[in-house]
């Protein structure tokens, strides 16, 4: 089976900062793939590329046969993006937001509206459908950013904190969708901290850290590897990062008189 994201020896440098020092990777239509790792791991970096949002990186990036430097908007129109922050325009409705969103994927206007009244009633925002999102609650925001990302049925979605400003009940909707995504053949590349998420919606972990790979495989593949532990005592220990016990008490030791 061809790959539908591959990566070859992908590299990347801010200034003199390397931040990705040789990614290699191919990513399966159906997979649910949770790419992990601290801050300045060089995450961020690669889902930016993935979007298109950089263009001046060494090495080779293929989605679905395309490469993503000489056909950046053909790969781009296949890809459904939810960044971590519900950056909206919130002097816009939901209903006025999403059609924006549709029209940039030349959605017949149709389509796009009875997907969106659909979207937003399984999501409990029908009655707030075309009112101004900046009355909204994060979470609220959040909805409409999620639905944004998937308006256009992309074959591929990228999918960093999702979960951001969702309540507990709304986490349990996502999860479930994202399961049910990935059954129908799409490609997930799920980025998060929380671990917990990570470990049960991915049936394969990427772990990155100082810009290279440094695991690879399914949750228990990985405890197998690592000594039975959980994703994030895993996690501590390949990232070098087992000082957090000694780290909280030290900061209670803060308020010792």
């Amino acid at each position: 089976m061809e790959p539908v994201i591959s990566i070859k020896n992908l590299r990347k440098s801010y200034g003199s900062r390397q931040v990705l020092k040789g990614i290699d990777l191919d990513v399966y239509a159906g997979q649910v793939l949770g790419y992990i790792g601290p801050n300045g791991a060089g995450k961020s970096t690669t889902v930016k590329i993935l979007c298109g949002l950089l263009d001046d990186y060494e090495g080779e990036v293929q989605v679905k046969g395309l490469d993503l430097k000489s056909d950046a908007l053909a790969v781009k129109a296949m890809i459904g993006y939810v960044p971590e922050l519900a950056e909206l325009y919130d002097v816009l409705t939901p209903m006025e937001f999403l059609k924006l969103m549709g029209s940039l994927y030349n959605l017949d206007e149709i389509v796009c509206v009875n997907r969106i009244e659909r979207m937003m009633t399984a999501f409990g925002l029908q009655q707030q459908l075309n009112q101004r999102m900046d009355t909204f609650s994060k979470g609220m925001k959040q909805k409409v950013l999620i639905a944004s990302g998937l308006l256009h049925n992309p074959d591929i979605i990228i999918l960093d904190e999702p979960l951001s400003g969702l309540d507990a009940n709304s986490v349990i909707i996502i999860k479930d969708l994202i399961n049910k995504l990935a059954k129908e053949g799409k490609t997930i590349f799920y980025c998060s901290h929380m671990m917990d998420i990570v470990e049960k919606v991915s049936d394969r972990i990427i772990l990155i850290n100082e810009g290279v790979i440094v695991a690879d495989g399914s949750f228990e593949q990985l405890k197998q590897q690592e000594g039975n532990n959980s994703l994030e005592q895993i996690f501590a220990q390949l990232t070098g990062n087992t000082s957090g016990v000694q780290v909280a008490e030290d900061l209670l030791r803060a308020f010792d008189k």
